[in-house]
């Protein structure tokens, strides 16, 4: 069974830094591209990075030169180091694990975690 596990998401000043952790089980780390969504109050959810099973990753325009997403497969981890960070970052954090077989697509969710920058 797939299980995707969040954590290090909480209150934090505006320029300051969060690094968020999602651990996987279920054995399609190796083969899933893995990221990060977020949603913040009265919005859609959004994805805000995203890393490739090859480890290429891509960001939304908004936080390009302030979050890294990066893997490792020893861990089965999946980590978000937000840096510089903005009011407008405040949301609910989701991990998402993506793949594809002949059949289908599979996406995979964790159960989200609370990013809020505030003074």
């Amino acid at each position: 069974q797939v299980q995707l596990v969040e954590s290090g998401g909480g209150l934090v000043q505006p320029g300051g830094s969060l690094r968020l952790s999602c651990t996987t089980s279920g054995g399609i780390f190796s083969i899933a591209a893995m990221g990060w969504y977020r949603q913040a109050p009265g919005k859609q959810r959004e994805l805000v990075a995203q890393i490739t099973s090859g480890g290429k990753p891509n960001y939304v325009d908004s936080v390009k030169g302030r979050f890294t997403i990066s893997r490792n497969s020893a861990k089965n981890t999946v980590y978000l180091q937000m840096n510089s960070l903005k009011p407008e970052d405040t949301a609910v954090y989701y991990c998402n694990a993506a793949y594809s077989d002949y059949y289908r697509p599979y996406n995979y969710w964790g159960q989200g975690t609370q990013v809020t920058v505030s003074s």
